[in-house]
C-alpha cells in the first residue's frame, strides 16, 4: 500500500461500501500487498485480478467468501481511483 494513502481512512471507506469486518479488510490488504510484491519481484507488470483473489482466499488467515474479497479488492481500488491515486489500465 502507498505511503500517500490514510490507512484507517480506506479501511473505513471499504468498510462503509462493503459491509466487511475491518479485521478482515486489513487482512485482506495485507495478503494483497505480499502479492503485488511477489508480483514485482518477478517483474511482473500486470496484475490478474483472479489469481490475486485465489491467493488472497488462500491464505490461512482468510475466512471469507470470493464475493467479500473481490467487494474489497474493488472498493480499494474505487478509493485510490477516486483520490487519484490509481487508475485502471486500457
Amino acid at each position: 500500500m502507498s505511503e500517500m494513502v490514510n490507512e484507517q481512512e480506506l479501511v473505513n471507506y471499504i468498510a462503509s461500501k462493503t459491509k466487511a469486518d475491518p479485521k478482515s479488510i486489513r487482512i485482506v490488504l495485507k495478503h494483497e500487498q505480499t502479492f503485488m510484491n511477489n508480483m514485482q519481484k518477478r517483474a511482473q507488470a500486470e496484475i490478474d485480478s483472479d489469481e490475486l483473489v485465489d491467493y488472497v482466499l488462500g491464505r490461512p488467515d482468510v475466512k471469507l467468501h470470493e464475493p467479500v474479497v473481490e467487494a474489497i479488492l474493488e472498493a480499494e481500488m474505487s478509493y485510490l481511483i477516486d483520490n487519484g491515486l490509481a487508475d485502471y489500465e486500457d
